[in-house]
């Protein structure tokens, strides 16, 4: 028995391999989707490292602040960034050596506010800390700012 062969029609010629281009194309979307969310993690975990290093370096200058006298002039004599202090230029080293990317391009700050005691509370000095980084690819520099109160 002879095998019939029919023609293919003239409109399907072609289309299997119109199947197989449209595939290779939501399968290439879907890698480059894949890269993309990859790269944002590397991003967003190098950016929490460096606000894990930001803030345990703000906590070892607060922990610094209790461990000496405590009044708002040795305070600001002492740690405060306008007074460049001994206590701050040694923070301000530990925190250039950290590890965050051009920490040295603007410097950590440290400012104090004195907050009055009611009644017969005796006052105490608010601390801010703010301390800067840039990383590579970031427009502008990222801060972290701790607040603590000094009694």
């Amino acid at each position: 028995m002879i095998p019939l062969r029919f023609p293919p029609r003239r409109g399907a010629r072609g289309f299997s391999l119109i199947e197989v281009l449209c595939a290779l194309l939501i399968f290439a979307v879907g890698v480059l989707g894949l890269l993309k969310l990859q790269a944002v993690s590397v991003q967003q975990a190098s950016g929490a490292r460096y606000r894990a290093i930001a803030a345990a370096q703000a906590a070892s200058l607060i922990g610094s602040l209790w461990t000496t006298d405590r009044s708002a002039a040795t305070l600001q004599a002492q740690f405060g960034s306008a007074a460049g202090g001994p206590g701050y230029t040694s923070w301000r080293a530990s925190v250039e050596a950290s590890g965050l990317p051009n920490v040295a391009g603007k410097a950590p700050t440290v400012s104090f506010t004195t907050v009055p005691g009611g009644g017969s509370a005796t006052a105490s000095s608010l601390a801010t800390v703010t301390i800067f980084w840039k990383a590579a690819g970031d427009g502008d520099y990222r801060n972290h700012v701790v607040l603590a109160q000094v009694k």
